[in-house]
């Protein structure tokens, strides 16, 4: 299987790094727990983008490669899979 936006996911997951480390270091500064919270919380959101992007081009890849029936029940899921994330 060809992974066609795994660029898109490195991007994204150098940035969520980038973001923890700024966590950590927030806490060496002793920043406020509702500061902290905060930006988990981005983090949180920003790795179910991630996690959106690499379920999209899994099921556009079983889409490509099914019978109409696949294609229906793909792109089913991913209209729920993009409703829970």
């Amino acid at each position: 299987m060809t992974h066609h936006k795994l660029p898109e996911v490195e991007k994204r997951l150098a940035r969520i790094e980038g973001h923890v480390k700024g966590i950590r270091k927030m806490i060496d500064e002793e920043k406020s727990y509702p500061e902290i919270v905060q930006q988990i919380t981005a983090v949180r959101a920003a790795l179910d983008g991630a996690l959106g992007v690499i379920v999209e081009d899994l099921l556009d890849h079983i889409s490509k490669t099914s019978n109409v029936k696949g294609k229906k029940a793909a792109n089913e899921l991913k209209d729920t899979v993009s409703k829970i994330l």
